[in-house]
């Protein structure tokens, strides 16, 4: 899993048991292995573009995939494994393009779309491990928007009769899926919420020169403006029903200056300008999810974004009626929780019978997510 943050690959190395409501897993190893510069100077030219040039995305199709196989190596090396002991890789790419409506032509409808790169036979070619990706394309053939994946995952490992449940996932962009204790009337949730870590990252590389806020020292320096936060709220995003997704596409450098020039902000300290996009983040997570929690909730968080502590204080304070915890009480690395269910997802495509749960309100297909790509 490489997310839009591209500050490494997540290998998680999962033992997965049964299918479906069966499934089991047990998280056996995980590391990020850090991209390089020139990893993501070349994904850069063509991240979040509209028009990016054809020739330049088939290039990195393919170079994404054999730098991510090179980086799968040596996380098997680090863990003294060998790919003969590996049955299935799941890669989800570099996502590089979401645009949950869009439409290119004036004479065209309207349509979801979304691209991450890194081809799965590449992969496949470079391990000798047969290798499952291009996950999104059948949740958006199906009627959805390509994302979020995470609840048909979340449902299968983390589901309990014996409490209501809310998994928070803060990323580059937040989503969250609210897993009820009694299905039926209280059906699943997931959504994108909106920017995770994707605003406070571009800032820092921008005016910090750091690829991100390491445990929220640099937020923690300043102090939210409540004007700018105001103004930050202001977006047509979140008057959109549930579920919505969004991206690096709206929520980039631009978003943020725009808002500081529309709230007279423009000379904010730029200690205070993250510290604002950090209650931010935690604002829009609370906001998105609030209405879900009418009765007590065990609220678990995953992601980089666990790692800011004053995003997760934030947090804290405003769920102090509820539990709070991360994934790791789950039993999860918080940090590996989004590329195990991947992991799940590719472990459903190859057993070839999955099933959908159309009583949970989940935009999940019958049929399997994932391509199958096979070595040799």
């Amino acid at each position: 899993m490489s997310g839009t943050s591209m500050d490494g690959l997540d290998v998680a190395l999962c033992r997965i048991s049964g299918q479906g409501v069966n499934t089991s897993l047990e998280l056996m190893e995980f590391d990020t292995i850090p991209h390089n510069t020139e990893y993501k100077e070349k994904i850069r030219t063509v991240f979040t573009h509209g028009n990016a040039e054809a020739v330049k995305l088939t290039w990195l199709h393919q170079f994404i995939a054999e730098v991510h196989a090179e980086q799968i190596r040596t996380a098997l090396d680090q863990w003294n494994r060998v790919p003969e002991e590996i049955d299935l890789i799941a890669s989800h790419g570099q996502t590089v393009y979401h645009n949950p409506s869009a439409r290119p032509f004036d004479n065209a409808r309207a349509r979801p779309i979304t691209l991450q790169l890194g081809d799965g036979d590449f992969i496949a070619e470079r391990t000798g491990i047969v290798t499952v990706s291009d996950f999104r394309q059948k949740h958006i053939a199906h009627g959805g928007e390509g994302a979020p994946l995470a609840p048909y995952g979340d449902f299968l490992l983390f589901s309990d009769s014996g409490e209501r449940r809310m998994l928070v996932n803060i990323g580059g962009i937040a989503n969250f899926t609210f897993l009820p204790q009694v299905y039926g009337d209280n059906p699943l949730m997931s959504s994108d919420t909106g920017p995770g870590n994707t605003l406070m990252d571009a800032y820092m590389q921008k005016h910090f020169d750091q690829p991100f806020d390491r445990n929220g020292e640099i937020s923690r320096m300043g102090n939210p403006d409540p004007v700018l936060l105001k103004v930050l709220m202001d977006d047509p995003f979140f008057d959109q029903p549930l579920p919505r997704t969004t991206g690096p596409e709206l929520f980039n450098l631009t978003y943020i200056y725009t808002k500081q020039t529309a709230a007279n902000r423009s000379k904010l300290a730029h200690e205070d300008v993250m510290a604002t996009l950090a209650a931010f983040t935690a604002k829009t997570i609370y906001c998105t999810i609030g209405p879900y929690l009418k009765g007590h909730t065990s609220i678990y968080f995953s992601g980089g974004g666990v790692h800011n502590p004053l995003v997760m204080k934030s947090l804290q304070s405003d769920l102090r009626d509820h539990s709070v915890y991360t994934t790791e009480a789950l039993g999860i690395n918080p940090d590996a929780k989004e590329a195990i269910v991947f992991a799940v997802l590719a472990n459903e495509c190859l057993f070839g019978r999955p099933k959908s749960y159309p009583e949970l309100g989940i935009k999940i297909p019958r049929t399997s997510m994932g391509k199958v790509s096979f070595p040799g």
